[in-house]
């Protein structure tokens, strides 16, 4: 009875009392797992040999790492939305087939993201016209956080099932534990024994797998329909292909966006490594306000798929709704005090003026109008909930890849500045939010007619 504290009925009760306490522990959740490159880059940046070359060479290999990683990542999108789904219909046996072929295909594409990414990593940084004097930093990250692939993908799809069930504050928990560890280990990696960058790769892969056993164990000994019994290991065929049908459009939507991401990095790299590391330390500042916005929607996915389960469509729609007020306020007020407490904030990864310059023009362009972002994807979280997934992919493929690429090649080359670059973030926002919205509607009363006609 004790681990039922840990769920959250999501179908019952007042809403906005549970969307909060779902909500804050993964948001918590959320920022400890940056807190991970954060460390990596403050240490190098501070501690390392050359910091500005060692602060590039980290940062750079991001966009092209989530590249690689998002299509299969997709999965454990699958994976909570149809745990949700299950759990919230009382589907038990659906429920235990779903984690145990989620967890075997995790184990698979960790071992294959391992082999892939160490063997082309060079390669790939290349394409990114990654600096020379970057280039072998760069690559020993990528290669040692790609050896670590299995255990980081044993935590998302793990994390992902704990969350169907509404539990978000295990996970976090097991996340402040490695988030230690991890700090821990760059400081004596780095410091104490100078290995630079090849030391706050080791430091995280090393704390992604102690947060991934204790997922692991969590869900062995869990009493219900979610229990994992490694002897039941194996890949159910009608569950993959559920999953698949979700999950992989939603890997693909986010592989898309890391295709403009690469190409606006390989702008970027353009400018020098001066540049490159301001822009760095800036994306690491915003990507805390992305997290904490991203929450709400990893939550509009997991209240919609367990009420469209329970067959409460009024619940969906305040759910949504909800969400979307709760993520402007949270994008206004994060992003605009990223602005305003910018160069301080810089200032802790590096405290060259030049560095804070640059990183000072992307917290304008980016932070200030991320709600817009946060607003886009509490849309796709209810479109996905509904068991819809294809058509966000095509609307991002469309509004957001598309413009923004569209953007760097027009634009972008008649004014090759950074503001016009960043500058096409806040306007592919905007339009591809406009454009969910209006598919979220339509796909809402789609699925209410659907239920009434099905009832009769």
């Amino acid at each position: 009875m004790a681990k039922k504290s840990y769920e959250i009925d999501m179908c019952n009760g007042p809403l906005l009392g549970k969307l909060l306490i779902f909500s804050l522990p993964l948001m918590l959740s959320g920022i400890l797992q940056l807190l991970f490159n954060a460390a990596d880059l403050i240490v190098v940046g501070r501690y390392a040999q050359d910091t500005n070359t060692a602060l590039a060479a980290v940062g750079s290999t991001g966009s092209l790492t989530n590249l690689i990683i998002n299509v299969f990542i997709g999965l454990s999108v699958g994976t909570n939305v149809l745990v949700a789904r299950f759990y919230g219909g009382r589907r038990n046996d659906e429920v235990n087939r779903v984690v145990h072929t989620s967890i075997m295909i995790s184990l698979i594409f960790g071992v294959f993201l391992a082999f892939f990414g160490i063997a082309t990593a060079r390669y790939l940084l290349g394409l990114m016209d990654t600096p020379a004097d970057v280039l072998d930093q760069a690559t020993l990250y990528m290669r040692i956080y790609f050896a670590g692939m299995p255990v980081i993908m044993l935590y998302n799809f793990g994390s992902a099932i704990l969350r169907a069930m509404g539990d978000t504050k295990r996970p976090l928990y097991y996340l402040l534990l490695a988030g230690v560890v991890n700090v821990i280990l760059n400081l004596i990696f780095v410091i104490q024994f100078h290995l630079d960058v090849a030391g706050v790769a080791i430091a995280t892969v090393i704390s992604q797998a102690i947060s991934a056993v204790l997922i692991v164990i969590s869900l062995m000994k869990s009493d219900g329909p979610c229990r994992l019994d490694l002897k039941k290991l194996r890949i159910h065929r009608p569950e993959l292909l559920k999953m698949a049908q979700i999950g992989l459009p939603a890997g693909f939507q986010g592989a898309i966006f890391s295709v403009s991401n690469v190409l606006i990095q390989s702008s970027i790299n353009s400018f020098g490594s001066t540049a490159m590391a301001g822009s760095t330390a800036a994306a690491n500042i915003e990507g805390f306000v992305y997290t904490a916005m991203n929450t709400f929607h990893h939550t509009t996915v997991n209240f919609t798929s367990q009420n469209l389960g329970a067959h409460k469509f009024d619940r969906i729609k305040k759910s949504i709704l909800l969400n979307l007020i709760l993520v402007t306020i949270v994008g206004l007020v994060l992003g605009g005090g990223a602005y305003l407490l910018g160069p301080q904030l810089l200032r802790i990864y590096n405290d060259d003026p030049h560095v804070i310059s640059y990183g000072m023009i992307r917290i304008f362009y980016i932070c200030v109008p991320y709600f817009l972002c946060g607003i886009m994807d509490t849309f796709v979280g209810g479109i996905r909930g509904m068991g819809v997934s294809v058509i966000p992919m095509i609307t991002s493929l469309i509004g957001a890849c598309g413009l923004r690429i569209l953007w760097i090649y027009t634009v972008f080359q008649w004014n090759r500045t950074l503001p016009v670059l960043f500058l096409s973030y806040p306007v592919t926002w905007l339009i591809t939010a406009l454009a969910h919205m209006i598919c979220c509607i339509i796909i809402y009363r789609r699925t209410v007619k659907h239920a009434a006609a099905t009832a009769l």
